[in-house]
């Protein structure tokens, strides 16, 4: 009877850890007066948690500057002459978040560059699970359950999101095909009129020449 439990709760410790998998790190080479950007498409409704920090030789790290905008160009999150730092917030808007680093200094000398270390995670990723664990008062597999449930609660309004998605492309494509429809029967009503108009214009010439 032990074995028939251990293992199902094995399985789903199993699933959850693949589902619920920690956010990787996003390594970026940055050379003066190169700006580089990150983005992801993330859904309305999405809590996003991000770390960088400038990794450099020297000593004394050169200073960056980053800027972080939502997919209709509202800035989220600006900081210039720094060498990490973090910022969170909640997607409003559905569609590609953008974030970019430069350097502040442009005028280092040619060849020369950084790198820096984002770490940005969305979602399930985000959630303190440790914080739920304190207050709820849940360890091991009962933890490791609540996050395969939330894990599958973001598959799911995942599915709903590429759903809505497919049936705003799929009403755009019924539009543009109707306008194409619509504008190849103009030109043929077109064509057939200035055919048309051109015999009856030839027959009158004809007949005033007495050719015909």
């Amino acid at each position: 009877m032990r074995r028939e439990v251990v293992l199902p709760l094995f399985v789903v410790c199993f699933l959850a850890s693949d589902f619920v998998r920690p956010a990787h790190s996003i390594w970026l080479s940055l050379p003066p007066s190169v700006t580089k950007c990150v983005s992801e498409e993330i859904q309305n409704n999405v809590v996003v948690l991000a770390d960088y920090v400038v990794v450099a030789d020297q000593t004394n790290a050169p200073t960056i500057s980053a800027k972080v905008a939502s997919p209709y160009g509202n800035v989220l999150h600006h900081a210039e002459n720094i060498t990490h730092s973090q910022f969170a917030f909640t997607t409003t808007e559905a569609g590609n978040y953008l974030v970019c680093f430069w350097l502040t200094d442009q005028k280092l000398e040619p060849g020369f560059e950084i790198s820096v270390n984002l770490d940005w995670r969305t979602g399930i990723a985000a959630k303190d699970w440790e914080s739920v664990a304190k207050k709820e008062k849940i360890e091991g597999v009962e933890l490791e359950l609540r996050k395969l449930e939330g894990a599958v609660e973001a598959i799911h309004e995942n599915l709903l999101y590429l759903r809505d998605r497919e049936a705003d492309m799929r009403t755009v494509s019924e539009r543009t095909n109707a306008r194409v429809a619509l504008y190849s029967i103009m030109s043929l009503g077109v064509c057939i009129v200035a055919s048309t108009l051109q015999i009856w214009f030839l027959k009158r010439f004809f007949q005033k020449r007495k050719l015909i």
